[in-house]
């Protein structure tokens, strides 16, 4: 054992070697770069539940936000089509009853030109039979014919002969006698004049006032083309000897 007494550093340091119990060690924690800061260290593998449940939250926020503005765009989309569709049905419907209209007057406007056609031609029917009820209930009605013929002739004519019926002879010659000598007219019975009417020669023309002839006038007014005889009246007078 050495007589030299121990030097100070060594005597502090065998006193800084000395053995410490595990009792003395209970309060004793270990020391980390960051427990000056108050806030216990984490490790990686503590961190990793919340990154992970971070990550799905953020996804499922995509997935609903992408859902949103799928939703979005095809209402809008639909909303377009609709108003297209509202649109093209509207410029169809409008084509549609347009014709549909148009037709209708079309098929009107026909069917008051039938109308009045048959309304004409029954009147015009009407009128025959009325004419022919007067000519033979009153055959002096020839009478008037003759005079208002002999009044369509020039005053200048000369040598004028007057043509009607022999069976309307008598009643001219009675009826229109002062009309005759005035004009000196001669009257002549002819069996080709139909009975109402009369025709009148001159040396200045001729002037057909017979009762076929006027009727045609008189129906062409009315658009009409009813001749005074039907087939069947023509085949009698014809027959008639």
């Amino acid at each position: 054992m050495s007589s030299h007494p121990p030097k100070n550093g060594e005597r502090n340091g065998a006193a800084y070697a000395r053995f410490i119990p595990r009792e003395e060690l209970r309060d004793f924690a270990a020391w980390t770069p960051d427990a000056f800061g108050g806030t216990p260290a984490h490790t990686p593998e503590s961190r990793q539940p919340d990154s992970a449940q971070s990550v799905a939250e953020a996804l499922q926020a995509q997935l609903h936000a992408a859902r949103q503005a799928g939703y979005q765009d095809g209402y809008r989309d639909g909303l377009v089509a609709l108003d297209s569709f509202k649109r093209s049905f509207a410029q169809q419907t409008t084509a549609q009853v347009g014709a549909l209209l148009q037709r209708f007057d079309d098929e009107l406007l026909a069917l008051e030109r039938q109308l009045a056609h048959a309304v004409a031609r029954a009147a015009v029917e009407l009128a025959r039979q009325v004419v022919r009820s007067e000519l033979a209930t009153r055959p002096e009605l020839v009478v008037k014919v003759a005079e208002d013929a002999l009044g369509a002739v020039l005053l200048s004519a000369r040598h004028i002969v007057v043509h009607v019926h022999p069976d309307d002879h008598d009643l001219v010659a009675q009826g229109a006698a002062e009309v005759l000598a005035a004009r000196a007219a001669r009257l002549v019975a002819t069996s080709d004049v139909e009975r109402g009417g009369c025709r009148i020669e001159s040396e200045l023309g001729r002037v057909d006032a017979q009762i076929g002839t006027r009727w045609a006038q008189a129906a062409a007014t009315l658009g009409q083309d009813v001749p005074w005889r039907d087939a069947a009246a023509a085949d009698d007078a014809e027959g008639r000897p």
